[in-house]
């Protein structure tokens, strides 16, 4: 939580004709500047350059934390936060919210300095920025973007990204890298508009109900296909894995991403990892004397363990 280690008159400041400083003007001119942003503009101009400085790093923990000390003028606060970005963010806002409450400062900046991202117009959303943006002002981890696939003729390829954040995903398609992310993000947002910009909030409290395919959920589902699981042997011979896998995904609600490992394995076959998008997300590992046959290798593991699981009480 960011806190200030020792209060300050602000430095003397660069004013206009009308006698109100510029930065307030600079912030709601574009308000999708990160508080780090708009401390490194309001130092450029008052020639009191922020300074950062890491004062601890807990990375042996399950979840590592970090604290960054910024020094602005005669201004100094800290931050903390699970990534030394975000901790950098939190100690950039606290110090914002100094200079703020000086009455010497004509600040026109509205509260909180992150915009909400559904009331942006949508010409000029960045799905991207603004998750990021929604991720730094709630304390959530930042999203963090994966490529899963990439397909199709050279003039007209897809990819499949995923994003996850905290211990939630969504998958974007897209006929670019980029887009495909922007797709991701946007799931994300939809899922978020109804958060209220003013309310730090837990991600649980948002979609911790809404966990999808959950162990429990799993043992206790009365779907057709996972009960055919539980009493299917897995051995039959011609047995299509990876339509059998989409079934139960589909009947389930989540979603499978098949990634291929350029590297041979050690007995030098081809490998492939099918990663499913339960609660906790599941990895199963597959190898064969082709690509197919490491994806179908992968499916049938992926069905293995989720018969096990199944069929726990």
């Amino acid at each position: 939580m960011s806190q200030s280690r020792h209060r300050a008159e602000a430095p003397p400041l660069e004013r206009q004709d009308s006698g109100t400083f510029s930065l307030g003007k600079m912030i709601t001119a574009k308000p999708g500047k990160t508080p780090i942003q708009v401390l490194h503009e309001y130092g450029m101009k008052t020639k009191n350059i922020p300074v950062y400085e890491c004062e601890r790093s807990d990375v042996q923990i399950h979840v590592p934390t970090f604290t960054f000390r910024v020094t602005v003028g005669d201004i100094t606060c800290t931050g903390e936060g699970t990534s030394k970005k975000l901790a950098k963010h939190r100690a950039a806002e606290a110090a914002i919210n100094i200079l703020k409450a000086n009455a010497s400062i004509c600040f026109a900046v509205p509260d909180p300095l992150m915009p909400d991202p559904s009331k942006q117009p949508k010409n000029q959303l960045n799905p991207i920025g603004s998750l990021q943006e929604l991720a730094i002002h709630h304390g959530w981890r930042l999203p963090e973007y994966t490529l899963s696939q990439e397909g199709g003729p050279a003039h007209k390829r897809e990819y499949t990204t995923i994003c996850r954040l905290e211990s939630f995903m969504e998958t974007g398609k897209g006929a670019s890298k980029k887009q495909a992310k922007r797709n991701a993000a946007e799931k994300f947002l939809a899922k978020f508009s109804n958060i209220s910009p003013e309310n730090h909030i837990s991600l649980t409290n948002v979609v911790g109900h809404s966990l999808g395919c959950t162990w429990h959920s799993l043992r206790n589902s009365p779907g057709e296909k996972i009960n055919l699981l539980k009493r299917s042997l897995l051995s039959i011979p011609n047995t299509d894995y990876i339509q059998l896998l989409s079934e139960i995904a589909k009947e389930q609600g989540f979603n499978i991403t098949y990634l291929d490992i350029e590297e041979l394995s050690a007995n030098g076959q081809y490998q492939c990892l099918a990663e499913l998008s339960t609660s906790p997300i599941t990895v199963c590992h597959g190898s064969g004397i082709s690509c197919g046959n490491a994806q179908s290798d992968a499916a049938h593991n992926a069905l293995q363990y989720l018969k096990i699981i199944a069929e726990r009480k």
